[in-house]
């Protein structure tokens, strides 16, 4: 006999913060799965697998091929580095589906949460004693199971190239799940999949998670009375969360049902900037091989900055927007060894 476990209740207001880890997101740049990929799925990990601990086994001794180039991608091929050292036949490929790591390495010292900026510079090193085999602009087209390995199909650099591997390792972000709001009355952006007021402040093509405007209840508002989206999942698809946002999302939410009309509106949040410049615009180089535009456009002619924002920062006493970060982290690495 099957009971009907559900039960209605009336409340005030909901606050989703359900997450976005169940919703990883596929193989392919478009978005979606790529042929080969659900068939070939007891071989893929998505997110970040516990490489070094429980799954070692899985991975050690295989050749093993990353995608994804952010963070997460980072922790993954490090921890494979772990394993790489008393199991020497393991091979690691980072696949990265845009042109390049620079942004992601460049924060090294800038970088304000320690941590992070550590991951950048161990993964530079790695890259520069050759345990890191680097595949980019890398779009993968199919993937085939022969015999006990997968021969992946892409395009790197815009030519044809297969690999086989072991193993593959995704971590290109995550999604919300918006299957069981499907009768509330949600607005979201059609490319962010966040709160339209909150979009524009998170898009990643325009924000790093250093600095992302601070941001509360009123952008966070659906036209569902009383319901609000908090913590990874009011970024939709964007990357860039960081937890310091979500508490201060949970605070100014639960202020507002509280009925303190004021402090739910008075947002405080300071994040720690990344080290990196929030859009990737890279540096371009005039002929005499000096910096050009980047963060903003030009440096004026009698500052030392690589840009307009790296001067604004410099200008209130920061260490600047981190895009001449890289040969920092050279100084680095070389004083390191």
């Amino acid at each position: 006999m099957v009971t009907d476990r559900r039960s209605a209740c009336r409340v005030r207001a909901v606050i989703d913060a359900s997450g976005t880890w169940t919703q990883p997101n596929p193989i392919g740049v478009d978005g979606l799965p790529v042929s080969g990929e659900a068939a070939a799925c007891d071989h893929i990990s998505y997110g970040i697998p516990d490489v070094a601990g429980a799954e070692r086994a899985t991975f050690a001794g295989k050749r093993v091929l990353v995608i994804g180039g952010g963070h997460s991608a980072i922790n993954a091929a490090l921890a494979l580095m772990e394993i790489q050292e008393t199991e020497p036949g393991t091979e690691i490929f980072w696949a990265l589906r845009r042109g390049g790591v620079d942004r992601l390495l460049g924060g090294g010292l800038n970088d304000q949460l320690p941590e992070r900026g550590a991951l950048g510079l161990a993964a530079k090193s790695a890259m520069e004693d050759g345990r890191l085999n680097m595949l980019a602009p890398f779009a993968v087209s199919s993937i085939q199971k022969e015999g006990g390995s997968l021969r992946v199909d892409a395009k790197l650099a815009g030519a044809a190239y297969s690999i086989f591997v072991d193993r593959i390792i995704v971590t290109t972000g995550f999604r919300p799940d918006l299957s069981f709001l499907r009768e509330l009355r949600i607005a979201l952006d059609p490319t962010v999949e966040a709160a339209p007021a909150l979009a524009p402040l998170i898009d990643p093509n325009l924000h790093s998670c250093g600095d992302v405007p601070p941001h509360g209840v009123v952008e966070l508002m659906h036209p569902e009375p009383g319901f609000t989206i908090v913590g990874s999942k009011s970024y939709g698809r964007a990357p860039t969360f960081l937890m310091a946002t979500g508490y201060e999302q949970v605070r100014s939410v639960v202020a507002e049902i509280a009925g303190d009309d004021k402090a739910a509106r008075e947002v405080h949040l300071v994040l720690p900037k990344t080290g990196v410049c929030s859009v990737d615009l890279g540096v371009s180089r005039t002929e005499s091989g000096q910096a050009g535009t980047c963060c903003g456009g030009p440096a004026p002619a009698n500052v030392d900055a690589c840009c307009a924002a790296d001067a604004a920062a410099k200008a209130a006493e920061q260490t600047g927007c981190g895009c001449n970060g890289a040969a920092r982290a050279d100084n680095a690495l070389e004083q390191v060894r």
